[in-house]
């Protein structure tokens, strides 16, 4: 009853929840300076009256049903854009200069804000026997995610289970992609900074090189790393900036190199600060150069629940038998995991590829999602919603 209800309200309401995402395209607004998505979600979800509760600075959470003793149902969204410049050409380009939603935070949005308006009318018509609570997360896109800010201010407080869907372009719309385990990457940043005596290219036995050092980080960390760390983990540490020196001839005092580290694996991962400064020292020993290593902590990787993702995957064939397929294991990073550190839960892959033309990357300017891919999205809630029904039951 509850997936039939959603799938009917939004066949009805299509319209109208393209133009809330249309709208919130136009008007993208970076990590923590959500005010006017903020304001626009709160005046929509009071319009279908709910009482959504606003976060301290932005976003905000709104609650449907009863709270009983078995815990609400959660859906998050991400309301955040990217200051990445637009060159869709759609007509509802992004009219912020410089901001776009580049990683579809855009349809996330519009799905459960969809949801919870759906949600809504049926528990007037047919009152819920369970609650349901629908997050919008301000600031996913920096370091270390809005979720954990959300968490503190109470989101879970009374949760059972959380699910989330992130758009992929590389699916054509209508897919599904759901996955046991992790499915996203624990992200660090780490920097070395490298000193030493500097001298002259002609007696570089007079100095410690510290070009020279960095060139050995470069090489021999990765090395290392793939001999300590089981290669089943996806454990990957890759540099992407170097700095160092002013003239071919001079041997320059310091330098620095900075990078990512990734691993699918969470164990890995809460070690991995303490192995990476131990291979730091032992490649550097021989050297003679001073260092500091600054070790940025990220996210945890996304670990779909078992349990979850079977509930995740069966919603999704209650809508289409053909929905589901295997999503990939990412080697990018998303703060959703915060939650599944604190309730089981599990996020999908939802298709946004037409079938048509260049299938466009996430965080590009040029990424234009098909907007069919938010029925599919909102069916998907509404199909979990009636499976958590079920399970409680």
């Amino acid at each position: 009853m509850i997936s039939d209800y959603v799938s009917e309200w939004f066949s009805n309401h299509r319209a109208e929840v393209i133009a809330w995402r249309r709208h919130i395209h136009r008007h993208p607004e970076t990590s923590n300076n959500e005010v006017e998505t903020t304001r626009f979600l709160s005046r929509t979800l009071r319009e279908y009256g709910l009482e959504p509760h606003l976060f301290p600075e932005t976003g905000l959470m709104v609650d449907i049903g009863p709270d009983t003793e078995l815990g609400r149902l959660a859906f998050r969204a991400d309301i955040d854009a990217l200051p990445v410049t637009e060159v869709t050409g759609l007509e509802y380009t992004s009219e912020v200069p410089g901001v776009m939603h580049a990683c579809g935070h855009d349809m996330h949005t519009t799905i459960a804000l969809a949801t919870a308006c759906a949600l809504a009318d049926l528990n007037r018509e047919h009152p819920l026997d369970f609650g349901v609570r629908v997050i919008f997360q301000p600031a996913e896109e920096v370091w270390v995610g809005g979720a954990t800010d959300v968490i503190e201010w109470g989101a879970l407080e009374g949760v059972n289970s959380i699910f989330a869907v992130h758009v992929e372009p590389k699916l054509r719309v209508g897919r599904i992609g759901v996955r046991a385990g992790a499915i996203t990457s624990a992200t660090d940043v780490v920097e070395i900074n490298v000193s030493g005596p500097g001298g002259h290219t002609s007696r570089p036995h007079l100095s410690a090189d510290v070009v020279y050092a960095l060139g050995k980080l470069l090489t021999d960390l990765p090395g290392l790393l793939s001999r300590r760390v089981d290669p089943r983990t996806g454990t990957v540490l890759v540099f992407g900036q170097v700095n160092s020196g002013y003239a071919p001839n001079a041997i320059p005092e310091t330098g620095s190199v900075s990078g990512t580290m990734r691993t699918a694996d969470i164990g890995i991962w809460r070690d991995m600060q303490t192995l990476f400064s131990e291979l730091v020292e032992q490649v550097l020993a021989p050297l003679g150069v001073e260092h500091e290593l600054v070790y940025h902590r990220g996210v945890p990787p996304v670990l779909n629940d078992d349990v979850s993702t079977a509930l995740l995957a069966s919603a999704a064939q209650a809508i289409d038998p053909q929905a589901v397929v295997q999503a990939p294991q990412s080697s990018g990073g998303e703060d959703f995991s915060w939650y599944l550190e604190k309730v089981p839960g599990s996020m999908a892959r939802l298709g946004c590829w037409s079938g048509e033309g260049e299938q466009h990357d996430l965080h590009m300017g040029d990424l234009a999602p098909d907007e069919r891919a938010i029925g599919v999205g909102v069916k998907l809630f509404g199909s979990v919603a009636e499976q958590f029904a079920n399970v409680e039951d």
